[in-house]
């Protein structure tokens, strides 16, 4: 892999994405970024970061920002930032960055996946990631899918400062353990699947060293600040009735149920040996959790 050529970042505005280009250049990679023709990329340009216009949507701006580069990082997801073309971007989008890789003769594409993505046809945003992990198969394109469990920081500030607030809001039940990461993590070992000694169409699980239930999860914080955290849950079937009414909301309502329906069975774990095997010791919750808390200041 050239040392002159950038990493392409997919996403590099977001908060993984952001985090993903500091991973990269702190590591000395070049790193080209793709942004959107209307949007703000005076932030990666102070920090060196070459930038490429496109779209997702558009397969020809693709191969373009990939053409020429060392390997691809996509950290992009329609759902979660709630944009207007989030089907289309979680979808068409992904199929275009597949054919773009091929055209452009991508030698590794780093995938975002979600943990257990192949398993649940029922939550659209899971299953799209497993049929963009598909179509990179599909295509022959040499690539890689990190597969992460639920973003423990991005879920506990829902609402504010879970330590200031004294609670944190979950979805389904608090009593059942699963699988957690943190953003940071994520982005580490995303910059470092670029040069790791992984095999062409690897599905990575990433998570901590057990999983725990959220109630566990917010006692283990309360123990370590010494802030009483309690948990504040939305049933299931609540989020799902909210997803029948109608409304533009609808959807994204009708798959949050989905998603904390499968939270709630049990099955949302990870098998974290082959993490450990690739990126070193794997985070335990007080680990992470203690790491969460100091980064708020506590």
């Amino acid at each position: 892999m050239s040392e002159q050529e950038p990493v392409l970042v997919v996403g590099a505005t977001g908060w993984l994405g952001g985090q993903v280009v500091d991973r990269l250049l702190a590591r000395g990679k070049k790193v080209r970024a793709l942004v959107r023709p209307a949007s703000n990329a005076a932030k990666l340009e102070a920090k060196g970061v070459e930038i490429a216009r496109g779209d997702m949507l558009d397969l020809d701006s693709l191969v373009v920002a990939m053409t020429g580069t060392a390997a691809v990082i996509t950290t992009a997801a329609g759902y979660t930032g709630k944009n207007k073309n989030a089907y289309e971007i979680d979808t068409r989008g992904n199929a275009n960055l597949a054919i773009a890789a091929g055209k452009a003769g991508v030698s590794r594409f780093v995938l975002t996946s979600i943990l257990t993505s192949d398993q649940t046809p029922n939550v659209p945003h899971f299953w799209h990631k497993k049929l963009a992990e598909d179509k990179l198969e599909e295509l022959g394109v040499p690539f890689v899918a990190l597969r992460p469990g639920a973003f423990f920081d991005q879920i506990a500030k829902i609402g504010g400062d879970p330590f200031e607030k004294g609670r944190i809001i979950w979805l389904g039940s608090g009593s059942v353990p699963l699988t957690f990461v943190l953003t940071s993590d994520l982005a580490t070992y995303l910059a470092e699947a670029v040069d790791a000694d992984i095999a062409d169409g690897e599905r990575i699980d990433l998570g901590w060293t057990r999983p725990i239930s959220m109630r566990e999860a917010a006692a283990l914080a309360s123990r370590l600040t010494g802030k009483k955290i309690r948990v504040l849950s939305m049933p299931t079937g609540l989020l799902r009735a909210a997803g029948k009414i109608g409304g533009k909301s609808a959807p994204r309502m009708s798959d949050m149920g989905a998603m904390a329906a499968w939270f709630d069975s049990g099955r949302y774990v990870a098998n974290t040996s082959r993490q450990g095997e690739l990126f070193g010791p794997v985070p335990t919750p007080e680990d992470a959790i203690a790491r969460f808390a100091g980064g708020l200041g506590h």
